[in-house]
């Protein structure tokens, strides 16, 4: 049985460790996390150990990493976390949970895909991609890089969704619609046009509209 150790120990890490014990072939053996943030020798019954030394306590020839953080600053923080990991020489490990239904294999390392997500055939998701329970992603589409897709989410088809992008709950993306990189849509919102990169999706009322912005 493969041996995994899992970046975090927040709420995210917590439901990883859930999935990956119940639902997939690894072995959690430990948690590891930036030593500053570091308040406990253990979590979940496993040691906590510092990111700083953990090739040399668990050596990236015995075990993979999963990288278990959320969306924020646009999924950036987990991004620059997964390039840290992957420079110690570890292989990110995905979980797929064996309740999704996936017509399509094609998807990167470092995906946590939950219970109840529908991903239709010719669908191609990139690497650090989370698509929490319950989503739809529709034939042809493309979810890039580091995206966050969270619960009840429907991307029509064809739609391609670029990097770093957050997509809320209950959020409909229409069909053959573009998400430049690092766009919000937030939770409800009903996109019908492509978004410009760094744009947010907000829903007053029923219209969803897009406000630019500058920074992440």
């Amino acid at each position: 049985m493969p041996k995994l150790v899992i970046y975090g120990t927040g709420l995210i890490a917590e439901v990883a460790d859930y999935y990956f014990g119940m639902d997939s072939p690894y072995e959690v053996v430990a948690f590891t996390n930036a030593r500053e943030f570091i308040k406990d020798d253990a979590f979940r019954g496993h040691p906590v150990v510092p990111f700083e030394d953990v090739e040399r306590l668990y050596p990236p020839g015995d075990h993979a990493i999963f990288v278990a953080l959320g969306y924020a600053k646009t999924n950036k923080i987990r991004q620059v976390r997964v390039g840290e990991t992957k420079a110690k020489g570890y292989e990110c490990a995905s979980y797929v949970s064996s309740r999704a239904h996936c017509f399509g294999e094609a998807r990167g390392e470092n995906c946590f895909i939950l219970e109840n997500n529908v991903i239709q055939p010719f669908v191609t998701i990139g690497s650090n991609v989370t698509l929490w329970s319950g989503n739809h992603i529709g034939h042809h589409s493309r979810i890039g890089d580091n995206c966050f897709i969270s619960s009840h989410v429907v991307v029509s088809g064809a739609c391609d969704i670029g990097p770093n992008c957050f997509l809320g709950v209950n959020a409909t993306i229409q069909d053959n619609v573009k998400l430049g990189a690092f766009v919000v849509v937030s939770p409800g919102a009903v996109v019908k046009r492509d978004c410009d990169e760094r744009s947010v999706v907000q829903p007053p009322e029923s219209t969803a509209r897009v406000i630019p912005r500058d920074v992440i």
